[in-house]
């Protein structure tokens, strides 16, 4: 019994890596969430089973008890059963669970990692998450918690220089921009990336002061990444004024 764990990377269907494209052409079953793009099961088998699980923020889907239930299910009937889901299973994806889950019931397991919506996203968008003299760092944190409530550690990303990430935090928008405003970072830039890297993506940039109205009058809506730091800002500047910027920051080496 073996259960194969895929990364279906940030939306794409194209950057799916090709030895998760490999484990999907031999797969018997799959159960697989709504961030992987549908056209991936286009690889399976004809008589392979396809289970959708659902993982969507606001939508309904199966538990992860149930999810849990049905891996070891379907992987006592068939043998095997291949679990695809969005991005990287182990970047906010519940995988490691899953996989711990299976090893209970003696069932072995494999991991093929995928592109992470928390890198991918930003580029597609022209947005890098380090940028010499810009930003040094990134934290990737999730807005939401099992507790429903945002995470302590984004209070402690707020206040460094580091760029932030968010993902699956839209819904908390209000509740993210008064802990910046709280800290006097109104001028903070922020972008907001719904549906990246496909071709429906929507991209709306503004600045912790007034990133509520611009994203209400955007429509954005879920899925939907955050970029928070002075990198956001990038994609709208000029190559001198770039270059400026990272001549004035004297924080970072220019060897880098």
């Amino acid at each position: 019994m073996k259960l194969t764990l895929i990364g279906a990377g940030p939306g794409d269907p194209d950057l799916i890596t090709l030895k998760g494209i490999k484990a999907l052409q031999k797969a018997r079953v799959v159960l697989y969430d709504s961030l992987a793009h549908p056209s991936l099961l286009e690889y399976c088998p004809d008589d392979c089973v396809k289970v959708l699980v659902g993982k969507r923020f606001g939508k309904t889907s199966c538990g992860q008890d149930e999810i849990n239930a049905l891996i070891v299910t379907f992987a006592q009937s068939h043998g095997e059963v291949v679990r695809l889901k969005g991005g990287d299973s182990f970047i906010f994806g519940r995988g490691y669970e899953e996989l711990m889950y299976a090893a209970r019931y003696g069932i072995a397991t494999e991991v093929i990692p995928g592109i992470s919506s928390s890198y991918a996203v930003p580029a597609y968008a022209g947005i890098p998450l380090t940028s010499r003299g810009v930003s040094e760092s990134f934290w990737v944190i999730t807005g939401t918690t099992k507790a429903h409530e945002l995470s302590k550690d984004l209070y402690l990303a707020a206040q460094s220089s580091a760029t932030v990430v968010v993902l699956m935090g839209l819904h908390k928008l209000n509740e993210i921009v008064a802990m910046y405003s709280g800290l006097g970072k109104l001028d903070e830039p922020i972008s907001i990336i719904q549906n990246g890297t496909l071709e429906n993506q929507k991209v709306v940039t503004g600045k912790i002061s007034n990133i509520v109205p611009l994203s209400k009058v955007s429509e954005m809506s879920s899925p939907a990444i955050m970029v928070i730091g002075k990198v956001a800002a990038l994609p709208d500047l000029s190559y001198d004024q770039v270059m400026d910027m990272m001549q004035k920051n004297d924080n970072v080496s220019n060897n880098w």
